[in-house]
C-alpha cells in the first residue's frame, strides 16, 4: 500500500492527464455523433488487426506442425524402403525390401472417422477394395505403427488401431533385437505394454520399440514407440510400459502397406502353427 501511495505521488500529474484525456474522450464521444462513430471505427479496427494478428499466428503454427509431421513420415518412409522404389501401374507405391526379400506397397489413405476413448477403438480410411486395400494389412502414421485393416468395403475400410484391447504385435526393442508381443491394457491410450522380454535383458527408460516383421503385415524396423518405465514383476518378465509414437488424437493421414507375399508366406505356416 505504502509503495502505491509514493508511485501515485511520484507521477500524480501523468496519472491526472490520463484521467483528464480519458474523460475528454468519452464527453467527445457521447456529444457528437460523428466523434462518436469515429471512435468506434477507430476501436473496431484496432480489434480486427489484432484478431488478424492472431489468427495468422495460429495458422503459421499450424503450418509449422504440419511441415514437420510431413517431414517425419517422410524420413521414416525413405528409411523404411531404403531409397529402392519400383515403379508400378497400381495406386500403391511398391517398395522392394532388400533386407527381408519381402515386397511392399504404399497407398497413402486420409482418416474420415476415429474414436479414442473406447476400450475398443477403430478408425476409418477413405481407401477400400476399389484401392486394392483388404483385410489384414498394415497402417502406419507419419509417426509409427498405427493398426491393421479388419474391414474392407469398396471406397473404404476399417482399422484395427494399437489402442484397441483385441491388438497384439509382434515388437523388438531396437537396442538388442529382444522380441515380445505389444498390446493395449485398455487404460491410457498415449501408452500400450510390451510383454515376454526376460529380465536378464538390459533396458532403458527411452529405448526405441519397432515392429519385428515376423507377422506378415508390417516390415521390420517400423517405429511403434519407446520404454517409458519398467520394472521386474513376479514372473521371468519385465512389466513395460511403451509411450506409443502415435499420436491417434490427432491422426489425419496415414499410409496402408500390402505384403505382396503376404498370402504365400501364410499358406505356408499353416501346417506347422
Amino acid at each position: 500500500m505504502r509503495n502505491l501511495l509514493l508511485f501515485i505521488v511520484k507521477y500524480n500529474r501523468i496519472i491526472l492527464f490520463i484521467l483528464l484525456e480519458m474523460i475528454a474522450v468519452y464527453l467527445i464521444s457521447n456529444s457528437y455523433r460523428y466523434h462518436n462513430s469515429q471512435l468506434i471505427k477507430g476501436v473496431r479496427k484496432l480489434t480486427l488487426a489484432w484478431e488478424g494478428v492472431i489468427t495468422d499466428t495460429k495458422n503459421y503454427l499450424r503450418i509449422k506442425k504440419i511441415n514437420d509431421d510431413l517431414q517425419a513420415e517422410n524420413t521414416a518412409l525413405w528409411n523404411l524402403i531404403e531409397k529402392n522404389i519400383i515403379k508400378t501401374d497400381s495406386s500403391f507405391l511398391q517398395i522392394n525390401d532388400t533386407a527381408s526379400g519381402a515386397q511392399y506397397e504404399v497407398l497413402p489413405a486420409s482418416v474420415v472417422n476415429n474414436s479414442v476413448n473406447r476400450i475398443k477403438n477403430y478408425f476409418t480410411i477413405d481407401r477400400g477394395k476399389d484401392d486394392g486395400v483388404d483385410v489384414n494389412m498394415g497402417v502406419i502414421s507419419p509417426w509409427g505403427v498405427a493398426g491393421i485393416t479388419v474391414a474392407s468395403s469398396n471406397n473404404y475400410s476399417i482399422v484395427m488401431p494399437v489402442i484397441n484391447t483385441d491388438f497384439r504385435l509382434s515388437s523388438k526393442i531396437k537396442s538388442n533385437d529382444y522380441f515380445g508381443s505389444l498390446i493395449w491394457d485398455g487404460k491410457d491410450n498415449r501408452y500400450a505394454v510390451l510383454n515376454d522380454i526376460p529380465q536378464h535383458v538390459a533396458l532403458n527408460e527411452g529405448d526405441t520399440i519397432v515392429t519385428t516383421g515376423y507377422s506378415a503385415i508390417f516390415p521390420p524396423g517400423i517405429m511403434v514407440g519407446t520404454i517409458s518405465e519398467f520394472k521386474k514383476s513376479g514372473s521371468d518378465f519385465y512389466s513395460i510400459k511403451v509411450r506409443i509414437a502415435t499420436d491417434f488424437r490427432k491422426l489425419t493421414y496415414v499410409k496402408v502397406i500390402r505384403n505382396k507375399r503376404q498370402e504365400e508366406q501364410l499358406n505356408l505356416e499353416k501346417g506347422f502353427q
